[in-house]
């Protein structure tokens, strides 16, 4: 009867609107910088190396966190609640992205792959209707159709300034469909837990899995060559600070302030995604900018409150 009993533990916080803006910049300028990271770090490591070591070293950056929670018994309910909706998550929204964005990055401009991105709230409405049973707005519907007349144009024109119809591209969307279904499922499942509980034990389990997979590599022996210092920082980079402390960032401020107002990062990524190919000497031709343009407008309509 105690364990049915019990209430899992629920982070209780006052709203605080500088410092969600504050945490909302330091999300964008990290998210937004992680393209041109996979860029650089693809340069040493292969696809598999590069996704399975952002995901491991951003397990083991929540180690110490996992070892302390594990004793506490609130914590101890909550997985025993909430593992399946944890391991779901860590598969959805990092485990297999992470491989989809390496892919692509490795065969797209790091611009093309930020501006891309920018389409995970429209596949959050999406997937909230289709498997969640959440409503349209009418706003919303016109957000989607814009969203994807936009995504249209990133995938067939943008790559290349003429029409192409590029494969790599649709990895991206694939992944901001599981990013879609990830924030759904969060909303619904872990929304309750702190953002320290609910982001280390989602890498608990997948993090293991992607450390395993990595070391049977020869990532060590490329990892230690004189030419792999920036490459391996990447790596650290996406590991540690783009998925392990963003994506707690992120949590906290749905909590400081609302989702919509977390999911309003999508506007900035593709910004700072495009300064970053500009400052590598990436062509980005006039379609992105149009397709960007079209896509913020469709998301900004599928966030709209009114």
């Amino acid at each position: 009867m105690t364990e049915t009993t019990t209430p899992e533990p629920v982070l209780v916080t006052q709203k605080r609107p500088v410092l969600a803006w504050v945490l909302l910049t330091c999300m964008a300028l990290v998210w937004g910088s992680s393209f041109i990271m996979m860029k650089k770090a693809l340069g040493a490591f292969t696809v598999q190396q590069v996704a399975s070591g952002r995901i491991f070293f951003a397990f083991l950056f929540f180690v110490p966190f996992l070892v302390v929670q594990a004793r506490q018994p609130d914590v101890q309910l909550a997985l025993r609640r909430r593992w399946l909706a944890l391991l779901a998550s860590g598969v959805l929204g990092f485990l297999l992205p992470a491989f989809l964005f390496a892919e692509a990055g490795a065969h797209l401009s790091s611009s093309l792959s930020g501006t891309l991105n920018s389409l995970s709230p429209l596949f959050v409405l999406l997937t909230g209707t289709l498997l969640f049973k959440q409503q349209f707005k009418a706003n919303q519907v016109w957000g989607i159709l814009l969203g994807f007349a936009g995504s249209l144009i990133l995938v067939f024109f943008s790559a290349t300034g003429t029409f192409t119809i590029n494969g790599y591209a649709f990895l991206v969307v694939l992944a901001t469909v599981m990013y879609g279904i990830n924030t759904n499922l969060i909303g619904k499942y872990l929304s309750h837990l702190p953002a320290l509980v609910a982001t280390p034990w989602t890498f608990a389990f997948v993090g293991p899995i992607a450390g395993i997979f990595l070391l049977s590599t020869d990532f060590i022996s490329r990892a230690v060559a004189a030419d792999a210092l920036i490459p391996l920082g990447a790596v650290l980079f996406l590991g540690i600070m783009a998925s392990g402390i963003t994506s707690v960032l992120f949590i906290r401020v749905v909590q400081l302030a609302s989702g919509v107002f977390a999911a309003s990062v999508t506007y900035l990524i593709p910004v700072v995604a495009v300064v970053w190919g500009l400052f590598d000497g990436e062509m980005i031709y006039p379609q992105q900018y149009l397709g960007l343009t079209i896509s913020l407008l469709g998301i900004y309509l599928v966030n709209r409150q009114k």
